[in-house]
């Protein structure tokens, strides 16, 4: 049930939000809705059907929805495969300590300094660089991520920290493409 607090989270803050900005100055949503980058407004969340993400011609990746919506696929932290889910709506990709320690990042208990709101509650998180990660041929170095702790995050998320680094991405039809 904790696994649905994120997205349900999500879906709320933009129900609300949308309307707000549609009211306050309908144009701007119009653009934002219409903008080139073809960005979706609203975040995906968490797996359940462990689809495999298709490697398009050249340097794109198509992740395919699962019955939930979301967009799930095997990804490569520093070299290490860990099944991620993309967050349009986190600032940094976000690893749990298991999946840390799992792909090389070694961490003491005075790195947690940071002190960070989730959808479980307040918890201490670390920030730390993901050297490389990878989807099918879109590699990205020198990633910015932050480390919680496993009791407040059970999955690994793919957030603005990765995406900002590719030339675009954006959903189409029951997908989401990811280009470099």
């Amino acid at each position: 049930m904790k696994r649905l607090n994120v997205p349900i989270g999500l879906l709320l803050a933009a129900a609300v939000a949308v309307p707000m900005i549609y009211e306050s100055n309908p144009e701007a949503l119009l653009r934002l809705i219409s903008s080139e980058r073809e960005t979706p407004l609203v975040a995906s969340a968490i797996p359940d059907d462990g689809q495999p993400a298709d490697t398009l011609q050249g340097r794109r990746v198509r992740i395919p929805a699962n019955r939930a919506g979301h967009y799930v696929a095997s990804f490569k932290l520093n070299g290490r495969s860990v099944d991620a889910m993309i967050d349009t709506g986190a600032s940094l990709v976000a690893i749990n300590e298991t999946t840390a320690r799992r792909i090389g990042v070694s961490l003491k208990p005075a790195d947690f300094a940071h002190q960070v709101q989730t959808a479980n509650g307040a918890t201490a998180a670390a920030i730390t660089t993901v050297r490389e990660l990878q989807i099918g041929r879109i590699t990205a170095r020198d990633v910015p991520a932050m480390v919680l702790k496993d009791k407040a995050l059970s999955s690994t998320l793919i957030g603005a920290s990765f995406l900002q680094r590719i030339a675009r991405w954006h959903v189409d039809g029951d997908g989401m493409v990811l280009e470099q």
